[in-house]
């Protein structure tokens, strides 16, 4: 892998193999918005990060599921976002597609999460209006740390006794069925998860996109073509004008560009 963008001296460029380290420090959330503690009681603001994939047309997946347009080393980048993050922050849909499991711990940022103040794997944070959720699945009956729902008030009663019987921390953030997004990103804040990550799907992301509170985008493209009518990576309706972002960093491996987009 090579760093195509910033180039910070003249080695940059040279295409080796990067640690896990060397991608903590690339893609390290920013340290003058979220506070340097983070974690429980951390101070700042939540910064919330998307990490998405897409094929060169524009294809968010190949037949429901992202790993077929993914690599090995986007695959180190998917751990690392996770290594750093406090929660990921994922819709219903993606956790029944991709078939989600809970974040384990990893030594190798065990380290770097103890000093930031964070648990040793970020907690799995699930956007569901209806909770129509198996509450048998490792997500739930296996977590490290405690499997969070995000839902609103009108979720129906008995999902919500039915989540928490489970074991899952049941948080409201909306007033109607559904989650409002600027909402569920300070009710994760008030917990002391502010380094936050959503993995899709592209419902979720167009809905954090439309209601302003992305921060960042973690974009690879893959050098693959699908053609059909696969999603793209937000979906949902279109904005009234398009959020303008600054491209922030760039690497490069087997022709897949791992980009990074910070909104202006």
């Amino acid at each position: 892998m090579r760093r195509l963008l910033p180039v910070t001296d003249q080695t940059a460029a040279v295409d080796r193999e990067w640690s896990l380290d060397e991608l903590a420090e690339a893609y390290a959330y920013p340290v003058e918005e979220t506070g340097s503690g983070g974690g429980a009681g951390g101070a700042g603001r939540a910064w919330l990060r998307a990490n998405m994939v897409s094929s060169l047309d524009g294809a968010a997946q190949h037949e429901g599921r992202s790993q077929p347009i993914s690599s090995d080393t986007d695959m180190r980048i998917f751990g690392t976002l996770r290594g750093l993050a406090d929660a990921v922050v994922v819709g219903a849909e993606t956790v029944r597609l991709e078939g989600y499991r809970p974040a384990r711990a990893r030594e190798a940022f065990a380290q770097r999460r103890a000093a930031a103040g964070q648990g040793p794997a970020p907690a799995i944070a699930v956007v569901s209006a209806s909770l129509d959720l198996d509450y048998s699945l490792p997500l739930f009956a296996e977590p490290l740390v405690p499997t969070l729902v995000l839902t609103g008030a009108a979720a129906p009663p008995d999902r919500i006794r039915a989540a928490e019987k489970a074991g899952a921390e049941v948080v409201i953030a909306g007033d109607g069925p559904g989650v409002e997004p600027a909402r569920a990103v300070r009710a994760l804040a008030q917990r002391g998860l502010v380094r936050l990550l959503t993995e899709g799907g592209p419902r979720l992301l167009g809905q954090f996109v439309a209601a302003g509170v992305l921060d960042e985008l973690c974009l690879t493209v893959s050098p693959m073509l699908t053609a059909g009518d696969a999603q793209r990576i937000a979906g949902g309706p279109a904005l009234a004008v398009p959020e303008r972002f600054a491209l922030a960093s760039v690497l490069e491996e087997a022709g897949f560009l791992f980009t990074r987009y910070r909104h202006i």
